[in-house]
């Protein structure tokens, strides 16, 4: 009897229909474990329309997940040579994921996509599941997930997941644990004490349909496994057996694998558990009839047996070729096999890092790695190395530091020059990743020095490159053409695309400020070679200096242009730390437009990413100085403090710079004393390498200090080069045609008495309270009167001071949502939630959620 889940089923029939008209959507059941969203998924599914192309997958409990697990499931169901795919593109996943949507996607009939426990899946999977929410809307697919709401990483991961799918592609839609009613009704039924089994199971729906199968009507078990082993107890001694056998196969046992496990006369101990209903037979397979169930009677399990089962469960599987090596490793380990584990984890590694499940790769290699001891120097030096560089991919950097390390003093000890060249190498790149400048110097340079030792190869061209990449950092534009043409000219001799195109990057990059139309080819070239032969990290870097270059020359809509593009290719292609320092580099750019509750949201998700390293953070902590500055909140200080820290461990003109500006800023608000900021844009303008790079900081300069000369304007971008003329008005109306209204307010500040007004309005309207503040103080200096208060709260509370998503999180108030379930519905971290709720009451001028939701009402927001 399926109780309360009416609601939950309409709203799936309605996503099925209009999945039928054209319009696709992801929809997400969400709930505790046993709450019942299996259960759920079946009844839509024998309910739903006729036609309907049903294809049906699930994640598994594994060690590791297995790779693309459901996809290779789903393609099965629909008849698709999946792992040929997979072959003949080597990894280049979003081919395959096109050919995915193209195979599931019919005009003729609506496709219904299951995923089932997408807690446990991989990253590929995540990827796939990202890739085609974020194109279904015009599919006839509706894809079905389920997932669990507990506070695992896994889930964190679904999440994070979601989050990144438009949102008026994905419906969340909750199962909620059942009502006392729901439990009185079902026990009512069965003649049970339906008091004491809600007390027992608080609603959780298997726990109450266990709990009513009890076999002692008198006495209720103590707990579900109680319930479960209880029932198993019941059984012959060779079906026990068996369903112990079954215990060790997360999700299910193929009837194949158990005729090979357990003989032929597994046949009839597997028609007794299920008659006993314990477990549920699948036609080709075998499963219990929930996880719950089958943890309970593996964890009864002695050390011992399990590995036993585990062993001849691995056994079995072996037998069959197309088990994926994920499943393998798992009863590998369960099986303390370890000889098994180390032939076959740095397989599933390999396979994994393959189609970017980089996660996943890691994980396989410190499985791997745990067998060490036991390993041939030169080999665990190669799992080792391999290990650093899937933990760098994904924003571990820490790890992959002392992983790295590990392999150099292993290829030192072996006598390995080369090796342990390119591990300094790869050091350097970690060091600088960290924010270690001094350390990435030193150790590019003794990597180098080493590589130089012995005949030329690819790993001393790419010791140049990146010794090209750290002067290009240091804004030494000669050096870095010297040394990107040095390492460009021995990859060519080596036949090495991916070495050129990221030497490419770095000339291209200090191109901008030699020749920018040589530049920008240099860099389209880089970021060319790098999606043509799925050059991942490149591809990312490449995108990242486009868009930063584009920044630097003010070319907002191309920088805009490059970011999306590239946080697009970072999310499909789990590239979590350049992902991260895109979305930083977008909230600096969103704040130029005036969008700075956009800009605050994307700052502060990088920011709480507590994986995101010190250089990944610093472009989101640069834009987010910026705004607490402007708008006077007292959380700014901590802000300032982390970007000083950075500093602190070696200076580049990159970060120097905006840290000058934001001082700059502080400086011309009162804040901090002025000598300090002149010194720092003093300091800044020795580094720099062009006047061109200086000209938002000699804008400020002029601010703080308006009798010093400007200097050689002559390069500088035409806003800073009018302004410093002095024509204001040439240079707000350029602001205003680049859509930046912040600095076009600081040129119109600078101007006559109309002027003024002008910018205090921007600033009012942009919520800059503590600029609007410092302007009408310079206005009373001037003489000015009438000078405005700011809006009154009638201005404050209209719809158009409220973003979308501040417009989601006020209707969630009015619902009585807490912060947490806010944050649990959007799919966003609570901090965010935090932010998003403090912008609310502050344009609606409310002291309290009521007080806001009230207001809201009064002027026909909700």
């Amino acid at each position: 009897m399926l109780l309360e889940r009416q609601p939950q089923l309409e709203h799936l029939d309605a996503l099925l229909a209009e999945a039928a008209r054209g319009h696709g959507r992801v929809a997400a059941l969400t709930g505790e474990a046993g709450a019942g969203k299996t259960t759920l998924v079946e009844a839509f599914i024998d309910a739903a329309a006729k036609g309907t192309r049903l294809f049906r997958s699930a994640c598994e409990d594994l060690s590791i997940p297995d790779t693309l697990g459901p996809l290779y499931d789903l393609a099965r169901e629909a008849r698709w040579a999946l792992p040929q795919a997979i072959d003949i593109r080597q990894g280049q996943r979003m081919a395959l994921f096109s050919d995915a949507l193209d195979v599931f996607e019919t005009k003729a009939q609506p496709t219904l996509l299951i995923i089932e426990d997408l807690h446990w899946a991989d990253d590929a999977t995540l990827d796939f599941v990202r890739f085609l929410g974020r194109r279904i809307s015009n599919t006839h697919i509706l894809l079905l997930l389920t997932a669990r709401t507990d506070r695992s990483e896994g889930q964190m991961r679904v999440r994070r997941a979601l989050g990144e799918i438009p949102a008026n592609s994905v419906a969340r839609i909750d199962v909620p644990l059942l009502s006392e009613a729901a439990v009185l009704s079902l026990a009512g039924a069965a003649g049970r004490d339906g008091d004491a089994i809600y007390r027992a199971t608080a609603g959780n729906a298997f726990f109450v349909t266990e709990l009513l199968s009890a076999e002692d009507e008198t006495v209720l078990p103590a707990s579900v496994r109680d319930a479960v082993v209880a029932r198993a107890e019941r059984l012959s001694a060779g079906a026990r057996s068996m369903l112990d056998a079954v215990s060790v196969f997360p999700r299910r046992a193929d009837a194949w694998a158990l005729q090979g496990l357990c003989g032929v006369a597994s046949a009839g101990q597997l028609a007794e558990c299920v008659s006993n209903g314990l477990l549920e037979d699948l036609g080709d397979g075998y499963a219990f009839r929930h996880e719950i169930a089958r943890r309970a009677i593996e964890m009864m399990l002695s050390t011992s047996h399990r590995r036993q089962f585990n062993q001849r469960a691995l056994s079995a599987l072996l037998e069959n070729s197309e088990v994926a090596t994920a499943r393998l490793v798992h009863h590998a380990v369960e099986a303390h096999n370890l000889e098994a584990v180390r032939e076959l984890a740095p397989i599933a590694a390999k396979e994994a890092s393959r189609v970017g499940a980089h996660r996943d790769a890691a994980g396989y290699y410190e499985i791997a790695l745990r067998q060490a001891d036991s390993l041939p120097m030169a080999e665990c030096a190669d799992l080792y190395e391999r290990y650093a560089f899937e933990r760098h991919l994904i924003g571990q950097i820490d790890e992959a530091v002392a992983a790295q390390e590990q392999a150099r003093a292993l290829q030192r000890a072996m006598g390995n020059t080369l090796k342990e060249g390119d591990s300094l190498r790869c050091l350097s790149r970690f060091a600088y990743l960290l924010g270690d400048r001094r350390s990435a110097d030193a150790f590019g340079a003794q990597a180098v020095a080493l590589l130089e030792t012995v005949p030329a190869g690819a790993e001393l061209a790419m010791a140049y490159s990146n010794l090209s990449q750290l002067a290009m950092l240091a804004e030494r534009l000669d050096e870095t053409v010297l040394l990107g043409d040095k390492a460009i000219k021995l990859a060519e001799r080596l036949d090495r695309p991916d070495i050129i195109c990221h030497a490419l990057n770095n000339v291209g990059a200090a191109g901008q400020w030699l020749d920018l139309a040589i530049g920008r080819q240099q860099l389209a070239r880089s970021l060319d070679i790098a999606l043509e032969h799925n050059f991942q990290e490149h591809a990312a870097r490449a995108f990242t200096n486009c868009a930063c270059s584009e920044m630097n020359q003010l070319g907002y809509r191309q920088a805009r242009s490059f970011l999306d593009r590239g946080i697009d290719y970072c999310v499909e292609n789990d590239l979590a730390t350049w992902r991260d320092y895109m979305r930083g580099v977008k909230a600096q750019l969103l704040l130029r437009h005036g969008q700075w509750d956009e800009a605050a949201a994307e700052a502060l998700d990088v920011i709480t990413n507590d994986q995101a390293t010190a250089l990944v953070r610093y472009p989101a902590l640069v834009a987010l100085a910026r705004l607490r500055l402007r708008r006077g909140d007292p959380s700014a200080e901590p802000v300032f403090e982390e970007m000083t820290r950075f500093l602190e461990k070696g200076i580049e003109l990159q970060r120097l710079a905006p840290y000058a500006a934001v001082m700059a800023e502080r400086a011309w608000l009162g804040q901090i004393d002025k000598a300090q900021a002149l010194a720092l844009i003093d300091r800044a303008e020795t580094l720099s390498p062009t006047r061109a790079v200086f000209a938002e900081l000699a804008s400020w300069r002029q601010l703080l200090a308006p009798d010093r000369d400007p200097g050689d304007t002559d390069g500088m971008a035409a806003p800073y080069r009018m302004l410093l003329a002095g024509n204001w008005l040439e240079a707000a109306a350029l602001w205003a045609e680049l859509q930046a209204p912040f600095e076009q307010g600081l040129a119109l500040m600078q101007g006559d008495e109309a002027a003024q007004r002008s910018a205090l309005e921007i600033f009012e309207t942009l919520g800059a309270r503590t600029v609007a503040q410092h302007m009408r103080e310079i206005m009373r200096k001037n003489g000015l009167n009438n000078i405005a208060r700011g809006p009154r709260r009638t201005t404050r509370a209209n719809g158009a001071g409220l973003t979308q998503r501040q417009m989601e999180v006020l209707q969630l108030i009015e619902r009585g949502f807490s912060n947490k379930r806010i944050a649990e519905h959007l799919t966003i971290s609570p901090k965010t939630v935090d932010h998003h709720v403090s912008a609310v009451l502050g344009k609606l001028d409310a002291g309290s959620r009521g007080q806001a939701t009230a207001a809201a009402r009064d002027s026909g927001l909700i």
